[in-house]
């Protein structure tokens, strides 16, 4: 099983349980994709992306369930990532954990299957 990653904001996340799909955060629905990481990109994503910011959740996505709507594509220096280029059904997610800030201002990551 291959595993990707999504970083959300809560409050979008718990919408989404509603519905039984995330459709994006609005930087996902600009571009016209969602954006994933792999385990060792989510790391720097979070850093680059949401330094600072709490109340967020860390996804873990059963990458071969999202089929060929999930495209590796290059993107920071050149690395590929995943972008899912649909809405996220829900029973594609392995687990949601909290993704909370730590004392010294860094995000808190469960431990990652690579």
């Amino acid at each position: 099983m291959h595993i990707v990653y999504k970083i959300c904001p809560e409050n979008l996340w718990r919408s989404a349980e509603k519905t039984g799909f995330f459709a994006g955060a609005p930087i996902d629905v600009l571009d016209g994709y969602l954006h994933f990481s792999t385990g060792k990109q989510v790391y720097e994503t979070a850093a680059k992306h949401f330094a600072g910011q709490d109340d967020l959740l860390l996804i873990a996505i059963d990458a071969d369930a999202l089929g060929t709507a999930l495209r590796y594509e290059p993107s920071r220096g050149g690395d590929l990532f995943p972008h899912l280029y649909a809405s996220l059904p829900l029973t594609a997610v392995l687990w949601v954990k909290p993704l909370p800030l730590g004392r010294d201002g860094q995000h808190v990551f469960p431990d990652l299957a690579q």
